[in-house]
């Protein structure tokens, strides 16, 4: 294989990357900052070929210039390694590339005065790397920690490019995004200026990569002046904007179109009066999108975003459903056979995200026609997604108008909570697949939690359906979403709970009080998730102070797995030895057998936060950081291993379901789940 010039250059940064993470080199890496960095900028630059492709397919710029991208080159890897030593190295880096870009302005300025067609390619590569480490570069200039002219930089270099004639349209574009990462730094004429410059660069007559570029800067403009509390710089150029960002979206698909949507979404919470006036702009593009990429899971998701933005705007909500629900019921109406797949589940998703976000009372078209035809959809399909979109549906309908959904009848006289109940009978039926249930357990638990003693007899055949399945099941996340129903009436009805499973015979034909923590103590400690956790925790914590302060026989005669018992004599456990010697367990009570999980519970909080606290120890100032141990570091070259060794393999994995960041998506967007007070138990306290 012949080693080309860029895989060379990838094996260089590669092994600059490796220093960084070794101990006893990062010091030699921290000497050579201001080089180092000189040259990453250098080969941030544009290449030729870039340019070609790039003029040619402005999805594929989109791609390769997106935070998160999955191509590679020269200069993402460049832009790499510049992210990493920022942050391994926050004031040091600061400095030095601050000097770097002065000097490579300096050396462009003067490539440019002896003729050379490229100048250019430096001032982008500058723009590329002080927009891409902005926040340390504000902060220190802000602290005086280093010298940059932050304004001449804006007016003299980043403005002056804009206002050049015949410049390239990527350096137009690199300096409208450079100049909305910095809006911090500027004064109000100067923010007025860029804002035009960005707003032109919209316009239909704009090559494609100034427009996809003016797009990023908006969003960029957007976010910041939130943060600061300054949209009303905004307000004059929204109308441009919009239209600019509605013909792009008619002119492009894919990537563009993605780009276009997330700035969509942003613009339509600056300004709620403004986004008042575009709603019927606004909304039938969203649903032209939708309709036409539904079958893009990116785009339907950012779909859904632009829809719950505008359902969270009072004078939006009224003209929206009125666009929208009419399309949703007709979706929902439709056989399955005349609509694309997945749509279904989709405008059901989008439905769900709606009532969320509606102030109820909710409206009568979401009640009299949405809400019936979602529950009759459900109840119709052996769709298991439609089952569970239908399932969450009808939850946030509970969740948010519990009442209107109890008053509502039909024409044959069912109420709105009988829909539900058949809706909850269905996702819970033996015949049906076992993954209809890996939402149900949320959905009952809303339903009680909100309905309480109005579900009566009902909740006696909840609970009954819920026992017949968890014998069905073998899937965890299946298995927890049914457990935790027992869990949240341990909380709420306790000794009511004890009196009805001991009432009825388990698969064994002992009480199926005995089957229900048989599967629970066995299951408990592979649970997942922040809410979850907490929820069946408290209730662990709840039933032992219940059976040690009553001395309650119920619990106590109950005798569970304890320990895998292991002999000496087995030796390696093979498929063969496993056959003919099956698993043994230790035999213990139940109340041991909680307390011990209590206790693993607590540890594996302790493990968390303790690793949180180390995490935000290590993230502070790099000043100073490793210069308290770099000589101790190179008198003992063996330090490195034993700092390794010593780590937990649980950091390293981050497998913990406290962690905040390990199910960031899990229940951090569940506003039920952020209701309930128990989310806001600290276990460790």
């Amino acid at each position: 294989e012949v080693l080309g010039f860029e895989n060379l250059v990838f094996s260089i940064f590669e092994f600059v990357h490796t220093l960084l993470e070794n101990n006893k080199f990062k010091s030699t890496v921290k000497k050579a900052l201001p080089e180092l960095i000189y040259y990453i900028i250098l080969y941030m630059q544009i290449t030729e070929d870039q340019i070609k492709v790039w003029t040619a397919n402005p999805q594929q710029f989109v791609e390769d210039e997106d935070d998160d991208t999955f191509s590679y080159s020269v200069r993402i890897s460049a832009q790499d390694l510049l992210l990493a030593v920022a942050a391994e190295f926050q004031n040091e880096s600061a400095a030095a590339l601050a000097a770097a870009a002065t000097r490579h302005l300096q050396e462009a300025e003067q490539a440019k005065n002896s003729g050379n067609e490229h100048w250019w390619k430096i001032h982008e590569a500058c723009m590329l790397a002080l927009g891409s480490v902005k926040t340390i570069i504000t902060e220190n200039v802000k602290n005086g920690r280093i010298q940059f002219d932050m304004h001449g930089f804006l007016a003299s270099v980043i403005l002056a490019d804009l206002n050049l004639p015949a410049a390239s349209p990527f350096l137009l574009g690199r300096a409208l995004w450079a100049a909305s990462r910095f809006t911090a730094a500027m004064s109000p004429e100067l923010i007025q200026q860029f804002l035009q410059a960005t707003v032109s660069g919209l316009h239909d007559s704009q090559p494609p990569s100034v427009r996809i570029s003016a797009v990023r800067a908006i969003w960029g403009y957007c976010d910041q002046l939130k943060l600061s509390e300054s949209t009303h710089v905004l307000q004059p150029f929204l109308p441009s904007i919009l239209e600019g960002l509605v013909q792009l979206a008619a002119q492009f698909s894919s990537e563009v179109l993605t780009l276009v949507m997330e700035t969509l979404c942003i613009v339509c919470t600056v300004d709620p009066a403004f986004t008042t006036s575009a709603e019927n702009k606004i909304c039938p593009l969203t649903i032209a999108i939708f309709l036409k990429y539904n079958n893009d899971p990116v785009v339907a998701s950012l779909a859904q975003d632009i829809f719950k933005e505008l359902a969270q705007i009072e004078g939006c909500q009224g003209p929206m459903q009125m666009r929208l629900i009419p399309t949703l019921v007709s979706i929902m109406q439709a056989p399955h056979d005349k609509i694309p797949s997945g749509l279904c589940a989709t405008s059901i998703d989008i439905l769900t995200t709606v009532v969320r976000n509606t102030k109820p009372p909710l409206s009568e078209m979401l009640v009299c026609q949405a809400f019936p035809v979602v529950a009759q959809c459900t109840l119709r399909t052996d769709d298991n997604t439609i089952m569970q979109n239908g399932g969450e549906c009808l939850r946030a309908y509970v969740s948010v108008a519990l009442e209107q959904i109890a008053q509502w009848r039909d024409e044959q006289g069912n109420s709105g909570l009988w829909y539900v109940m058949q809706v909850v009978n269905q996702l819970l039926d033996p015949r049906t697949s076992e993954f209809t249930a890996a939402f149900v357990g949320r959905l009952v638990s809303t339903l009680i939690s909100r309905a309480g003693t109005e579900l009566g007899e009902q909740l006696d055949q909840i609970l009954r359906a819920i026992l017949s399945k968890m014998q069905q099941a073998e899937t965890l996340s299946v298995m927890q979403s049914l457990i935790m129903v027992f869990a949240h009436l341990v909380h709420s009805q306790l000794e009511p709970l004890l009196e009805f499973l001991c009432s009825l015979p388990g698969p064994t034909g002992k009480p199926a009080l005995e089957f229900v923590m048989t599967e629970w103590m066995s299951r408990q400690h592979l649970f997942y998730g922040q809410y979850e956790g907490k929820v069946s925790t408290v209730a662990l914590c709840k039933l032992l102070q219940h059976g040690l302060n009553t001395d309650d026989k119920r619990l106590q005669d109950i005798v569970v797995k304890g320990e895998e018992i292991y002999s000496p004599e087995d030796g390696i456990r093979t498929r063969s030895k496993s056959a003919k010697n099956p698993e043994r367990w230790t035999n213990i009570p139940l109340l041991v057998k909680i307390f011990k999980l209590i206790i693993n519970e607590l540890s594996t909080v302790v493990e968390a936060n303790t690793s949180r606290a180390s995490a935000a120890d290590w993230s502070q100032d790099s000043t100073g950081m490793w210069e308290d141990h770099e000589e101790e570091e190179r008198e003992d070259d063996e330090e490195e291993d034993e700092g390794l060794a010593g780590q937990l393999l649980s950091d390293l994995i981050a497998s913990n379901k406290y962690d905040d960041d390990y199910y960031e998506d899990d229940e951090e967007d569940d506003p039920d789940a952020l209701k309930d007070p128990i989310y806001q138990i600290d276990l460790q306290v």
